[in-house]
């Protein structure tokens, strides 16, 4: 295998050529060329190439525009390129296409696995039924290590993995153990595959659960793959770890995106249309900028206090800035947390009284800092806070240790609410943080002010 900077070129000018060039490259190489070019050219390559090649690069998770590709191709190939696909990547395809595409292609699918797609098709988003595969190896609990391996040899080619084997009760087909390769070549050929490696609790999870609860079991039990079962414990498939890794970057690009305060998009950025990404984008832009309404209604409330101390008006950026800052970090930490099952809903109050005296303690050093620049720019002269100066500098740094504590407490209190009712923790991005803290944050500055001043400058 090798890579090759030409590869577009060839594939935008001759696609019968790089058909013939793609077996020299690696999966990667050609999928970032197809990428690269004009879907009736890459629909072409894929149609120039060996069946399995093709439904291989198909396959491939990085592959772009999949529905415009297969829509380009004779319906007939099209089928021929679904059949070799493992089940979970065969359902991942089609359920990007839309109709009337899908049904012609279901049509033409042989019943077996049309049968498997629309069982796999029918789960809903976001859950171990979706991303599973019922391609795996499983055998009775009644054979001898010889025969599962045998069994092994003749199946496993068509296996999505065939290092975790299942075994699976005779009379029931009910899933009584699972074990590891390993394990099998290593124990006594006449011995039967119940004996086989010590007795472990077996992990299992149902077409229904998340698929983040699925990661973290695999990622916890260090599993190469885990069996899906329904509710009378008869196996229907498993989630692989590539599944999952699958399932990781799909999680992270939407939790990334919540957090830039927008809604998470279903493609590629550049393949997102213009109307598609305003609509994306405006609905959190408006929803943030009433919000900073308050920010502004909250200034005007304070109008008398800023005539009088204009001064005042010059930490306003720092002190707003400053509990965002301390929100959307508390934000982040307790998401993650909360993603990763460190955290659960009852955990709340623990959270509070972590966050209480962090928050405390970051306001007094950063009150601090605020406090040393006010004097070291008053003192050196480089600028003049007025006869006091002392109150201004007391002042900024009490509000900043009342803002930046409220930012810490609210910033991690927001996610639970939203997970309470429902809503991805996510949500709770960091602007929007930011605006909460903005509006609260100015009326704690501009009440420490009047409780400070009072009878100075105001």
């Amino acid at each position: 295998m090798q890579s090759d900077d030409n590869l577009p070129r060839i594939a935008l000018t001759d696609p019968a050529t790089f058909a013939r060039a793609a077996e020299r490259f690696h999966d990667v190489d050609v999928v970032d060329a197809l990428n690269a070019a004009d879907p009736d050219a890459a629909a072409r390559v894929l149609e120039s190439m060996p069946v399995e090649r093709a439904a291989v690069i198909l396959e491939h998770p990085g592959l772009d525009r999949v529905d415009e590709l297969i829509g380009r191709l004779p319906l007939d190939h099209a089928a021929g390129l679904l059949r070799p696909m493992s089940a979970d990547r065969r359902a991942d395809v089609v359920r990007r296409l839309r109709e009337p595409l899908r049904s012609s292609l279901l049509a033409r699918l042989d019943p077996a696995i049309r049968a498997s797609l629309e069982q796999l098709l029918s789960y809903p988003p976001e859950s171990a039924g979706r991303i599973m595969t019922t391609e795996y190896v499983a055998v009775p609990a009644d054979w001898t290590v010889e025969q599962a391996l045998r069994h092994i040899r003749a199946v496993g080619g068509r296996m999505e993995t065939i290092y975790a084997i299942y075994i699976l009760d005779p009379a029931t087909s009910r899933l009584a153990r699972a074990i590891s390769l390993r394990e099998l070549i290593l124990a006594d050929g006449a011995a039967t595959v119940m004996s086989v490696g010590p007795a472990r609790r077996l992990i299992s999870v149902s077409p229904t659960t998340d698929r983040e609860e699925v990661t973290r079991l695999i990622s916890k039990y260090d599993l190469i793959a885990v069996p899906v079962i329904d509710e009378t414990g008869r196996m229907l498939g498993i989630v692989t770890v590539d599944d999952v890794l699958d399932a990781i970057v799909e999680e992270d690009t939407e939790d990334a995106q919540k957090f830039g305060g927008m809604e998470a998009l279903a493609e590629p950025y550049m393949r997102i249309g213009f109307a598609t990404m305003i609509k994306k984008r405006a609905g959190w832009l408006c929803a943030l900028f009433l919000s900073e309404m308050l920010t502004a209604s909250a200034m005007q409330s304070f109008q008398n206090e800023l005539e009088r101390a204009v001064v005042l008006a010059l930490f306003i950026p720092l002190i707003m800035s400053s509990g965002g800052n301390s929100g959307s970090q508390a934000t982040s930490l307790v998401i993650r947390a909360l993603a990763l099952r460190e955290l659960e809903l009852g955990d709340w109050w623990r959270i509070a009284l972590r966050e209480l005296p962090t928050g405390a303690t970051l306001g007094a050093i950063l009150g601090l800092i605020g406090m040393v620049r006010i004097a070291v720019w008053q003192v050196a002269g480089i600028y003049d806070y007025g006869p006091h100066w002392r109150l201004v500098a007391a002042t900024v740094g009490t509000a900043l240790v009342g803002i930046v504590t409220f930012g810490s407490l609210s910033g991690s209190m927001l996610p639970f609410a939203l997970k309470r009712i429902g809503f991805d923790p996510a949500s709770a991005s960091a602007p929007f943080v930011a605006t909460l803290v903005d509006v609260t944050g100015l009326v704690i500055y501009f009440s420490v002010a009047y409780a400070i001043l009072k009878g100075t400058l105001l």
